[in-house]
């Protein structure tokens, strides 16, 4: 790879150079975008077979951005995008995925809702609620409800946008991913320590099990996580003004095993991110 004058360019090849502990012991491994948004390209612990084995995190405090779910289904008419067209369009910073998606390629598959307007009714047994838009200042302004630790029928009163989807990391911390011989581009959210919000994408494949046992290693002080997307449709984007990154997946056991993939799938549901007024 012929190395660039960029961020992605220079991080890259500077992995090319030092070995994967030393490089994520740095706190450089972190970039500042803007006040309370930062990007970070880790090198993976584990080589993939395919691709750069690098997994990509952007990291937004909630002092500064809050979290926007946008739905083709609610708009006319109902037209899916990329994630780069749905942040550009919508006046975003980024955005990445929201869920995958029924075969009507507008739906969840479980259960999604925003203040005005519900894109799947269905509560599903996944354990893991994105929870935002808090109806009481008071309370988080994000918060990844795990059903085996908290009341779900409870919280669910307390937020106004809802997105249900499948548990990766546990309210204790655990990898809660059993090993399986699939593997593929992930997109993934989750929260730090602090609570800062994490767009996580890797478009090297992995089995989601080796991905989280990977990020929970990283120093990106990972709390809790939960899947959103795998394979080709998995995107993030990011657009401060300043700059631009796009990263798109790829790999999928059994449906698109090679790493050749340069086209942004369009996608009916977004999570993106807003800045807050000052």
């Amino acid at each position: 790879m012929k190395c660039q004058f960029s961020f992605i360019g220079l991080l890259y090849c500077i992995t090319l150079a030092v070995s994967p502990g030393t490089l994520m012991a740095e706190p450089s491994a972190w970039k500042n975008l803007e006040k309370g948004l930062d990007v970070g390209i880790f090198p993976a612990p584990k080589k993939s077979a395919l691709g750069d084995s690098l997994i990509r995190i952007l990291r937004a405090d909630t002092a500064s951005f809050s979290l926007r779910l946008l739905n083709a289904s609610s708009e006319d008419p109902k037209k899916r995008w990329p994630v780069k067209d749905w942040v550009n369009r919508n006046g975003l910073v980024a955005a990445i995925n929201a869920s995958m998606y029924q075969k009507d390629m507008m739906s969840s598959v479980s259960y999604m809702k925003t203040r005005k307007h519900t894109n799947n009714t269905w509560v599903s047994k996944d354990k893991t609620i994105l929870a935002f838009n808090p109806n009481d200042k008071k309370l988080p302004p994000v918060r990844i409800i795990d059903r085996d630790c908290e009341d779900f029928n409870t919280l669910r009163k307390q937020y106004s946008t809802l997105v249900q989807s499948i548990r990766m990391v546990s309210c204790h911390g655990k990898n809660m991913w059993g090993q399986q011989k699939k593997m593929s581009s992930i997109a993934a959210i989750g929260l730090d320590q602090q609570d800062r919000i994490l767009f996580i994408h890797v478009r090297s494949p992995y089995t989601t099990h080796d991905l989280i046992h990977m990020l929970l290693k990283l120093p990106i002080d990972l709390k809790q996580a939960m899947y959103v997307e795998g394979g080709a449709d998995a995107q993030l984007y990011i657009n401060t003004g300043k700059e631009e990154h796009e990263f798109i997946g790829s790999y999928s056991t059994g449906s698109r095993e090679h790493d050749e993939n340069t086209y942004s799938h369009p996608i009916p549901n977004v999570l993106g991110l807003v800045r807050l007024k000052k």
